[in-house]
């Protein structure tokens, strides 16, 4: 998948949940409007996707509000001092965490600036149809003796006979809708 493709689905997603492209774009880079293809090449070819990816409204709306975040916090030691006075070291072993917060996309926006490539971080939150092929694969795979299993690091559980498994995430089947109607000005 191309940086322009994966751009295009992260954009419609938050157009789905109230981002406004046109808006941000004539407002932030100060550019004129063509349309939605043209500026999403620009922001490819010119690389300035990161001032999209990094902005709050497209944060806010990209990771919507009381939507469940998984994350991990990382083990740590403090000292504390225990009731006889004397000074313990405490170690903490990390663990993940599930919350449903209403400023979730704060935390992502932190994760996403650590992280190496921040397109990257985000595909971890679609639904992208090269990420499903091998779900699709266990899903329509049979238990008959000649079929071979889907190649993964962990094997799926095992189907009743005649049964598929379903998808544990919707397919993308088409163009985003953004694409398809035409932008009101």
């Amino acid at each position: 998948m191309t940086r322009l493709e994966l751009l295009t689905i992260v954009v419609g997603r938050a157009r789905s949940n109230g981002f406004e492209l046109r808006r941000w774009y004539t407002t932030r880079l100060e550019l004129p409007w063509i349309n939605a293809e043209a500026a999403l090449a620009l922001l490819d070819q010119q690389r300035r996707y990161y001032a999209l990816l990094f902005s709050h409204d497209f944060a806010s709306s990209f990771w919507r509000a009381g939507e469940d975040i998984t994350f991990s916090v990382p083990s740590h030691s403090f000292q504390r001092t225990m009731p006889d006075g004397s000074i313990k070291t405490v170690a903490r072993k990390s663990f993940t965490r599930r919350s449903a917060r209403h400023d979730a996309w704060r935390y992502h926006l932190r994760e996403m600036a650590l992280a190496e490539e921040p397109l990257r971080y985000l595909r971890k939150y679609l639904n992208v149809e090269g990420d499903l092929t091998e779900d699709i694969a266990a899903a329509t795979a049979t238990d008959s003796p000649d079929a071979k299993p889907p190649t993964r690091t962990k094997r799926p559980p095992a189907a009743k006979p005649g049964r598929t498994k379903p998808l544990s995430r919707a397919l993308p089947t088409d163009t985003p809708p953004f694409l398809r109607r035409p932008y009101d000005p």
